[in-house]
């Protein structure tokens, strides 16, 4: 606040008004701060030359259109529980968030010195976390759950629009493309946290491509059910899982990459249905995944196989994880999966030579978890192979000169 106590006395503005009507910022200076505390109930456009700060959070409700120029910066206050910030584009709102290569959109912490022009932030490290709550998207496409609709991780259940999930397979959300999500994570609760991008029943008519998810307290892309595609998504540094697939989600990710941190978990956990629908799993395809390795330990796992997933794992190359990470299926439903090829892998390659000891064969790196199914992939042999060098993974050009992970030289072994 004291940016606003320097441009004088003004009211807080909320993002909202008239249709196609844009908020005016405060003072007349580029790069001002707007300060958002209402929800977004008409057509609203942020643009480049301010700063839009959410001061809580923050939703865009059912009809309404929020549009974010390129290059424009959001950044959260800090919060935690129900005050935890966040922006919620709820069923039937859009999002409308389309940075270019030249001029990202940045969403990040109120602590971060970031401006208009720059990529690396300043004065923050990119695995601080927590600071703020990070982006929800939700939508009218099916999920599997106890109900057809059901309320978001990471938002009280007392807030309407948090609800997700429906019977529209094509719903569209908006477009998102060129965006970097940095710093958030907030908890609201024990085991109730915010992922960097959250997907609820986000229905395949949305666009979404060339996403950054950095320094992240929990996971970094999370989908719950629904259709939606990604493309060219990069998660560097999350506290949890890189990319987890709940509920019955059944798109396709194609080319992405993961840069573990030191308190990074699975670079995939992947889970199946929660209720009686089943549409036959996604795809996970040209990924390159990079573990965090301290001295051959601690640096995470590779693929987690859960709660009956279905699911195709394609082309995707593995290296610098630690000599204890494995592939697991965690139960005996998802070895059954496995076993009669609903859930399948092809063109798995891990680079284990900078290890001495442990998983240095693809044995012992996939590891059947399940009580009664102990040979699962004895009896069918995953489509995977050490190698020293890759053939198979992302294309890295496609994060050039527009995410933090390529100005910070993270991309240089990719």
């Amino acid at each position: 606040l004291s940016l606003m106590a320097a441009v004088g006395m003004v009211a807080f503005l909320s993002a909202c008004g008239d249709d196609d009507d844009s908020p005016a910022p405060v003072g007349g200076d580029e790069n001002e701060n707007v300060v958002v505390t209402e929800n977004i109930t008409a057509n609203t456009t942020w643009t480049s030359d301010n700063i839009y700060e959410l001061g809580g959070r923050i939703s865009v409700e059912s009809g309404a259109t929020l549009t974010i120029e390129a290059g424009t910066i959001i950044k959260g206050q800090a919060g935690t529980g129900s005050n935890a910030t966040a922006l919620v584009v709820a069923r039937g709102a859009k999002l409308d968030a389309q940075g270019t290569s030249s001029a990202p959109i940045i969403f990040t912490s109120v602590a971060d010195e970031i401006e208009s022009g720059m990529i690396a932030s300043p004065n923050l490290d990119p695995d601080l976390n927590g600071l703020w709550g990070g982006l929800i998207i939700l939508g009218n496409a099916p999920i599997s759950a106890d109900a057809a609709s059901v309320q978001i991780e990471g938002i009280p259940p007392s807030d309407v629009n948090g609800l997700y999930g429906g019977s529209t397979a094509d719903d569209n959300s908006g477009t998102i493309r060129y965006i970097s999500i940095r710093h958030g994570g907030s908890n609201i609760g024990e085991g109730n946290e915010i992922n960097g991008l959250t997907l609820g029943g986000v229905g395949s008519g949305t666009t979404i491509e060339y996403v950054e998810i950095v320094g992240n307290q929990d996971d970094g892309i999370e989908c719950f059910g629904g259709t939606v595609n990604i493309s060219n998504a990069l998660v560097w540094n999350q506290g949890d899982d890189a990319y987890d697939m709940d509920q019955d989600y059944t798109g396709t990710i194609d080319n992405f990459i993961f840069i573990g941190g030191a308190d990074s978990d699975h670079a995939m956990e992947l889970d199946g249905p929660e209720g009686s629908q089943d549409n036959g799993g996604f795809t996970l395809r040209n990924g390159s995944l990079k573990g965090y390795n301290d001295g051959g330990v601690d640096g995470g796992e590779y693929i987690d196989f859960r709660s009956g997933v279905k699911a195709s794992i394609e082309n995707c190359y593995f290296f610098n994880f630690s000599e204890d990470s494995d592939v697991e299926l965690d139960n005996d439903g998802v070895a059954a999966n496995w076993l009669d090829e609903s859930l399948s892998i092809s063109d798995l390659q891990f680079d284990v030579s900078h290890l001495s000891a442990g998983n240095l064969t693809i044995e012992a790196i996939f590891a059947d978890k399940g009580d009664d199914a102990d040979d699962a992939f004895t009896t069918r042999v995953p489509g995977a192979s050490i190698v020293t060098t890759a053939t198979v993974g992302a294309d890295k050009t496609k994060f050039t000169g527009w995410t933090w992970a390529d100005a910070n030289g993270e991309l240089a072994s990719f």
